[in-house]
């Protein structure tokens, strides 16, 4: 199976499709400095497989590359910050006890 994220701008969303088919989104907001992720979701058909953690990881990477700090108001991308120190530093210093993440 191919895999391919995509940031679909027009929707403010990263969008990962397997094979072709819409297999999940991450949504955002964008602000002038930070990019706040607020809802992410793999649809049924494709959960299980580490779809999710494949959209988060290149959803993150694309917005650190544009230059954006991430809010992960989203508990599976906060889920996947947490558990990720390099991540951590992509959230900006006011906002990490406010996640409950390390200074």
């Amino acid at each position: 199976m191919s895999t391919d994220v995509r940031n679909n701008k027009e929707l403010d969303r990263f969008e990962i499709y397997v094979d072709d088919g819409l297999a999940g989104i991450a949504e955002y907001q964008d602000t002038a400095a930070e990019r706040a992720f607020v809802h992410t979701e793999i649809y049924s058909r494709y959960g299980g497989q580490g779809y999710g953690r494949t959209l988060v990881h290149a959803a993150l990477d694309a917005s650190r590359d544009e230059g954006y700090g991430i809010l992960p108001l989203c508990p599976m991308v906060h889920r996947f910050v947490e558990t990720r120190p390099e991540y951590v530093a992509l959230v900006p210093q006011w906002a990490r006890e406010r996640f409950g993440l390390p200074e």
